[in-house]
């Protein structure tokens, strides 16, 4: 029988996912729709063709012992909720309940809303829509998709496989053929800048924080650790895979941008791929028309991630108490999480309709370091725990670890720099409004609280955790 028609009466979620959808799953969240708008913004913040390139892969190395800092937490703690369990584990427990707070109402719905809009939008470019009948279509999208996953969700997974690899191939395909094509001079050329860009590290660093939006999504895998196989040998293999598979395609399509025009016509297009290829031989006229439908593939496949994932982090908090009762419920019949994920669509169904809604993508960069530098941190106190057993241990433990914090706390800096106000307001209104909340539920629910923790240290003294 088929997980989708088994009866459950727990809250607990089943494994279901292999390795080949863990590995999908990551690289499908992270090459979205950033990729397509965010050259030209890390092109104007880094100001040269070189500069832009060095900033999307130092962009992605410093994935690298992140994600393998990742890869040991998912081993230890194989459960859904990335960093709500590995701050809830070291004792942090506001942090973790601000963490899923600040993906509920900081970037998650906001980034389903705005990968259905693109998608609405890039449909646009071929029936000429109004912007009321492309967010009609967006919501249609959110809805069908959460149905998807919520209601079908071994068909959802099956479907994900397939949609990231049918995303990858065309645009593998548009990288080869945009090195192909290059002008070496543009990139050389020293005199192609960007007026106005800052200059040497200060312009690499900003280059390196504009990229930030692109390459969230590749520690997707270990969301969904709860329902992983194997996840001791999976998900190790899963979380490294992504990180050298996103790197190389994102270095290679920005190579290929940068070499095809000017840096500064990229940094002023809205749509600095289709600029780009518009200069390659024979495909020029159509450049326009192959970038939409790409983009239109790409961000179905990332809408469909997103949908499938990021309620997880909410009903984890929700099961250890630190949520709305309710969020934790698990379906009897589809065995998903179907409150979370039906409140996580009905807020991206709101936002969808927002007028300003790319304003909001100002607040998710500064969120995302602040909470990726203090899960980083927790390795210190964690790795000392005697629950804290990993299958899977990281080089060099200490080193890579401050490896991954150094790079991130430099990225505020430079965040900081770059766009304070937007900052200033994202951090003052993420923990200003996650504090009250945070002392309402240790309240309310101190017995939910209670009993998931001895349950969690039952289920470890019986080795099913």
């Amino acid at each position: 029988m088929s997980n989708e028609t088994k009866t459950t009466q727990s809250n607990e979620l089943s494994r279901h996912l292999g390795l080949m959808s863990a590995i999908v799953l990551g690289i499908g969240t992270t090459v979205g729709s950033g990729i397509f708008t965010s050259v030209g913004e890390v092109a104007a913040a880094a100001g040269t063709p070189l500069m832009t390139i060095m900033a999307f892969l130092l962009g992605g190395l410093i994935m690298i012992p992140q994600n393998l800092l990742y890869t040991e937490y998912s081993t230890a703690y194989s459960e859904d909720g990335l960093f709500v369990v590995y701050f809830r584990e070291a004792g942090w427990h506001f942090l973790s309940f601000a963490g899923a707070w600040s993906c509920y109402w900081a970037s998650d719905p906001v980034g389903i809303a705005t990968m259905a809009i693109a998608v609405g939008n890039n449909l646009a470019f071929f029936t000429g829509w109004s912007d009321t009948v492309v967010r009609l279509f967006s919501c249609i999208m959110i809805i069908f998709f959460t149905w998807l996953h919520m209601c079908k969700k071994e068909a959802g997974a099956k479907w994900q496989n397939f949609i990231t690899t049918v995303k990858i191939v065309p645009f593998l395909a548009l990288v080869v053929v945009g090195l192909f094509f290059i002008q070496p001079e543009y990139i050389a050329d020293k005199t192609n800048v960007v007026e106005g860009a800052g200059t040497g590290i200060a312009a690499l660093l900003a280059g390196i924080s504009a990229t930030t939006w692109s390459y969230d999504g590749m520690q997707t895998a270990g969301t969904m650790a709860g329902e992983i196989k194997n996840p001791k040998k999976n998900l190790p293999i899963a979380l490294i895979s992504t990180v050298f598979i996103c790197t190389l395609l994102y270095v290679g399509l920005t190579t290929a941008a940068v070499g095809l025009v000017p840096v500064s016509e990229l940094a002023a297009s809205g749509a600095p791929i289709a600029t780009a290829f518009a200069n390659i031989p024979a495909i020029g006229d159509m450049a326009g028309t192959i970038a939409a439908i790409l983009a239109i593939i790409v961000v179905t496949g990332s809408l469909s991630s997103l949908i499938m994932f990021q309620a997880r982090m909410e009903y984890q908090a929700a099961k250890d108490g630190w949520w709305w009762r309710s969020w934790a419920k698990v379906h009897p019949q589809w065995n998903t999480p179907h409150v979370s994920m039906l409140y996580q669509s009905g807020l991206a169904l709101i936002l969808t309709w927002m007028s300003s809604l790319q304003e909001l993508l100002g607040y998710f960069t500064l969120v995302a370091l602040l909470r990726n530098a203090l899960t980083f941190m927790a390795w210190f106190k964690l790795h000392k725990k005697d629950n804290y057993h990993p299958s899977w241990k990281m080089p060099a433990g200490p080193v890579m670890a401050l490896l991954a914090i150094v790079p991130t706390g430099i990225l505020l800096v430079s965040t900081l720099a770059w766009a304070p106000g937007a900052s200033v307001i994202a951090a003052v209104v993420a923990c200003g409004t996650a504090y009250p909340f945070y002392r309402y539920f240790k309240k309310a629910n101190a017995d939910i609280i209670a009993a998931a923790d001895a349950e969690r240290e039952a289920k470890r003294a019986a080795g099913e955790l």
